[in-house]
């Protein structure tokens, strides 16, 4: 029974930060977008709706290399879903997707 007990509470303890930060990664989009233009110097490359509850959004930074995609939901709450370094551009090659006035 203790021996239970203490995997239990073992694995409570490992994916508790997980949570911790999965929370502490979203806040107001203006609080996001402010933080990645000014600490990271990315700036809006593009973006779409994901279902009528979530847009995606990708920011990157040509200088520094840094991405972030961000999901923002209706009620203005973004979050950071991914984000990286070695950011490459796709060059002028990159087609308009079907639907997108250029």
């Amino acid at each position: 029974m203790m021996q239970r007990i203490l995997i239990s509470l073992t694995l409570v303890a490992a994916f508790l930060p997980t949570t911790i930060q999965a929370q502490t990664a979203c806040a107001q989009r203006e609080m996001v977008v402010e933080k990645l233009e000014g600490r990271y110097g990315e700036v809006f490359a593009g973006g779409g709706l994901q279902n009528s509850s979530s847009v995606f959004e990708v920011w990157f930074s040509e200088e520094k290399g840094t991405w972030t995609i961000l999901m923002t939901r209706p009620n203005g709450v973004s979050c950071i879903m991914a984000s990286g370094t070695n950011w490459r551009d796709a060059g002028p090659n990159l087609k308009t997707p079907a639907g997108i006035k250029s």
